[in-house]
This record gives C-alpha cells, sequence and structure tokens, in this order.
C-alpha cells in the first residue's frame, strides 16, 4: 500500500522494468518525472543496490517470469536486455546471428514461443567463436573442449534474451482480453549494434497500430556527463512518438532556428566538481595503487604523481568518454585498433565507484552494493538515469517535474 500510495497522480497502471540492473530507469523516472516502476533482476547486487536505493525489486530470471498476473495491470514497459554480446567490449556473437534474432522477433510478437529453437539455431554460431577464441589461448590455458561447449551455449542464451520483449509485448497487448489497463507505451535501450532489431521491434508495433521511433541517442546531448551513444526504441499506443529534444550540444550554448536554447555539453570535470573543494584530483594513471589520495603513474620504472591538471587535460574541455564496467575512463579518440579495441595511456583516469556514477547521472550518495568490482560493473551497465527520464517522457507524454527542471538545469 504504501508503494501504491507514493506513484504520482499520472501513473495509471504498473511501469514494469525488465533486466532492471542497478536502477537507470528507476532512478531517472523516479528522480525527474515522478514515476515508480517494479524491476525484475536476476543479479543479486543489482538487486541489493536497487532495495537500498528504494525501489521495487523482483529477483527473478526474466526469460522465466510469468506473465499472465501482469496482463491488463501494466502501463509502460522498460527494457534493457544484456549488452555483453553485441558491444564492441563484449564477444560480438549477437551480431553474427542478428538475422535468426530477427526472426524471432517477428515470429515472437505473432504469439510463437520460438525461443528454443533460436537458441539451437545460434549455437553453432557462438561454438565456432568460442573454439576459435579458445584456439588463441597460450596451451597451458586452454579450455577443455566441454568447458567450450558450455560457454557457447551461455552466450546463445544470452544473446537470445533480446527476444524477450517480444515475449512481453505480445503477452501485455496482443493477450490483454481482461479490459484491464492496456499498456500505452514502451522504452527500449541498448548498445548502438542492436539498432537494426529494435527497428524489427518497431516495424512490428506498427503493424499493431502504434507509433514507433527507433534510433541512437547520445547522453551527453541531455545533459549526462559522458558522451554514452545508445540506440532507443520509444512506441506508444495512445500519441505520435518523436525521439526527446535535445537540451545540450557539442557546439551548445546558442539559440536555435526555432527559439529553442541548447545549453553545452557538461564537462567531466563539471560533472564530478573537480576544481570546486580542496579534494585532490582524480588521478590519471595507465594502472596502479592509490597513495594519498593522488595515483601514482608509473612509467620507466619510476613512480611520479600526475594529477588531472597535468595530465588528461580534456577532462576539462569534454564529457567523459563512455563509463564501462571498470574504474578506467580513456581519453577520447582511445578506439584507435583494429576492431575498436580501447587503448588505456597516460591520459587514462582512474574513479571511484561514486564518480562512475556521477558520470551516469546518479546521484553522488547512491547506494551501490557488492564487491568493488560489482559495483563497477553495475555501473557501467546502467541506463544513464537522465537520458532514462528524457526517453519515458518521449514516450508516456510525462513531462519533467518543474522542480527535477530546476535541478537537471
Amino acid at each position: 500500500m504504501a508503494f501504491a500510495t507514493a506513484w504520482a497522480p499520472q501513473q495509471k497502471g504498473l511501469i514494469v522494468d525488465g533486466f532492471a540492473g542497478p536502477g537507470g530507469w528507476s532512478e531517472g523516472i523516479r528522480r525527474w518525472l515522478g514515476l515508480h516502476d517494479v524491476g525484475l533482476e536476476w543479479d543479486e547486487s543489482a538487486c541489493d543496490t536497487r532495495r537500498a536505493a528504494g525501489h521495487l525489486t523482483i529477483r527473478v530470471d526474466v526469460s522465466c517470469f510469468v506473465l499472465d498476473p501482469l496482463v491488463g495491470r501494466v502501463w509502460g514497459l522498460l527494457m534493457s536486455p544484456p549488452c555483453t554480446l553485441f558491444s564492441e567490449g563484449g564477444t560480438r556473437i549477437g551480431r553474427l546471428v542478428i538475422d535468426f534474432l530477427a526472426e524471432g522477433i517477428r515470429r515472437l510478437m505473432r504469439g510463437e514461443d520460438c525461443r528454443q529453437e533460436i537458441r539451437d539455431r545460434v549455437y553453432p554460431v557462438a561454438l565456432e567463436a568460442q573454439s576459435k577464441r579458445n584456439a588463441k589461448r597460450v596451451e597451458a590455458k586452454r579450455w577443455e573442449p566441454g568447458r567450450v561447449e558450455q560457454a557457447a551455449r551461455e552466450d546463445a542464451f544470452i544473446s537470445c534474451l533480446i527476444l524477450e520483449p517480444a515475449r512481453y509485448l505480445h503477452a501485455l497487448i496482443a493477450g490483454d482480453t481482461t479490459g484491464g489497463i492496456p499498456l500505452e507505451w514502451v522504452a527500449f535501450e541498448q548498445v548502438p549494434s542492436v539498432l537494426p532489431l529494435w527497428q524489427v521491434y518497431a516495424e512490428e508495433l506498427r503493424a499493431w497500430g502504434w507509433s514507433a521511433w527507433a534510433g541512437v541517442l547520445c547522453a551527453a546531448d541531455y545533459g549526462v556527463g559522458q558522451v554514452r551513444n545508445r540506440a532507443v526504441l520509444i512506441g506508444s499506443a495512445v500519441r505520435k512518438v518523436q525521439p526527446p529534444e535535445p537540451t545540450h550540444g557539442e557546439q551548445g550554448g546558442n539559440w536555435d532556428l526555432f527559439g529553442g536554447f541548447r545549453a553545452s555539453w557538461r564537462t567531466m570535470a563539471d560533472t564530478l566538481g573537480w576544481g570546486a573543494t580542496d579534494r585532490p584530483s582524480p588521478t590519471v594513471t595507465a594502472g596502479g595503487a592509490k597513495s594519498g589520495g593522488v595515483e601514482p603513474f608509473a612509467r620507466g620504472g619510476r613512480e611520479t604523481l600526475h594529477t588531472a591538471q597535468n595530465r588528461g587535460a580534456w577532462a576539462w574541455k569534454r564529457p567523459a568518454t563512455t563509463v564501462q564496467a571498470d574504474a578506467r575512463i580513456a581519453p577520447p579518440g582511445h578506439r584507435d585498433r583494429a576492431g575498436g579495441e580501447r587503448q588505456f595511456g597516460p591520459e587514462t583516469i582512474r574513479i571511484t565507484v561514486p564518480e562512475a556514477g556521477l558520470l551516469q547521472s546518479f546521484p553522488g550518495d547512491y547506494p551501490w552494493q557488492g564487491s568493488r568490482n560489482k559495483q563497477h560493473e553495475q555501473a557501467g551497465n546502467a541506463v544513464p538515469p537522465l537520458l532514462a527520464a528524457h526517453v519515458v517522457s518521449a514516450a508516456s507524454g510525462v513531462p519533467f517535474l518543474q522542480e527535477a527542471l530546476t535541478r537537471a538545469a
């Protein structure tokens, strides 16, 4: 009852957040829109973080969640399936089977539960990829065949989690004969390489008479202190949807032709408050242990101290590059190797978990739980809450709270 009475007046029913993680969507819609969701998440540390932050959470495997009790009760659906098999930093197996996945989406949206069939078709591709990776390992660290096969089956399962939104959509739209609350809007997010699959979802939603948009948004364009590009799907059954209007720009600080004003991108230094206190600046380093609040930068067998004032000057001029699942922030232009590998060098900046959260637009005191590695993983994988709020506002029609607008500015 306490949860229900905390809802803002405009919330018409449940908002279900699949693959909820530590609360990126949840924090964004609560803080800026006055909405609350129910998060479905399997990772124990992420569930602990969500609960500590006051977000309603059900620990469950999203692919096994029974949907019948939700039909006729869900107003909005949020989804951010795992990105590890599509991202530059992952195995990218998902990209190799994108046609299989597109077929699976179409069939599931028509009510045919073909998930196991698609997993079985993905498995040989995943096995070949894992076998090639294994062959590149030094002999002493090479996996046994059984372990390679198990990793391939896990890859097939994880890559097919991108099909789960289709299962939920069919149940909540086509399966709704209750006369209850109809599903009105959806908002999905993933790495840019998933855009072709979001476009398939958009086509299927339009076939049901929905308005839908799929494209890539940059978090920095919405006041987030990092350049983080994400593929986004927005859909509505009751209104025409468009991407949210950017509030910031790389060449901001000017009025546009239509009388709108865009602020300049927020720099990494501004987001983290560097220079605002006497706190030592975060160290710019290629690695090393902390020492007296500033980490040593090791080169040529010597350790010398380099603060962000004399290395990583880019941080005072630009947003951070994409926050990843570790403590390192690479400088702009770091993806110079073939295959898009990250490069870490003299201008790499090491950050704490709270700083990673700030760069994602979480509050500085967000209660991250679990080991430090798990906390960095959660912060790096989350949807930026401020971007999430803009996306949900565009999908649902719920405006930003006036107080939140002041804070966001």
